[in-house]
């Protein structure tokens, strides 16, 4: 089972450190300590960076939202407060349907003026759910992110971030090949263009 200690522990040993078992390590003080104390300062914030940073289909989450007590003040006939969980919004009404809805989003509301709101979004999930692949980006960016304080080299710092950017690109593109292709839809002004008629 994965998790924070465990991915810190790897981009440690990937550096040529040794692992750590916590992020208080207790077993005595100096450089474990040390390592530890920087796993647990650079950690979160890194972890939400990349979960934030792509649309990775183990996050998506749909929910309908039902509209808040209070209202905006104006400009929109309801607000919605975003879930707990929520980190970065993808998408606002049902394709399906609808299509997408004119929205607005201000700090942990969406306004809106349909009185439910159909949202995807990327969510904080925990490690134990993330793919083998996100396991291996959140691990390489560790790396990346302990290079230079782990080892002193601006040269392995460079080489970890550069082989971060070709494992985020070959993630990616595996991740987005998990969903079917995009289609441009049958609107009258696509058929006009592919048939050279109006």
């Amino acid at each position: 089972m994965t998790d924070a200690i465990t991915i810190c522990s790897n981009a440690l040993m990937i550096l040529g450190a040794k692992p750590i078992s916590s992020f208080s390590e207790s077993e005595g003080l100096g450089a474990n300590l040390d390592r530890a104390k920087l796993c647990a300062a650079l950690y979160p914030g890194l972890r939400l960076a990349m979960l934030r940073g792509h649309y990775w289909n183990t996050c998506a989450r749909r929910v309908q939202l039902s509209p808040d007590e209070v209202r905006p003040a104006f400009g929109y006939a309801y607000r919605f407060r975003l879930p707990g969980d929520w980190l970065r919004t993808w998408g606002v009404g049902d394709p399906n349907t609808r299509g997408r809805l004119d929205y607005r989003s201000e700090g942990r509301f969406l306004l809106c003026n349909e009185p439910v709101l159909p949202l995807l979004y990327g969510a904080d999930v925990p490690e134990q759910e993330w793919d083998s692949l996100m396991i291996d980006v959140m691990t390489m960016a560790m790396a990346a992110r302990l290079a230079y304080p782990i080892t002193a080299s601006t040269s392995v710092e460079e080489a970890k971030k550069l082989e971060l950017r070709d494992l985020l690109r070959e993630a990616r593109a595996a991740d987005g090949q998990d969903d079917p292709p995009e289609t441009l839809g049958d609107s009258p002004l696509l058929q006009s263009r592919f048939t050279g008629r109006w």
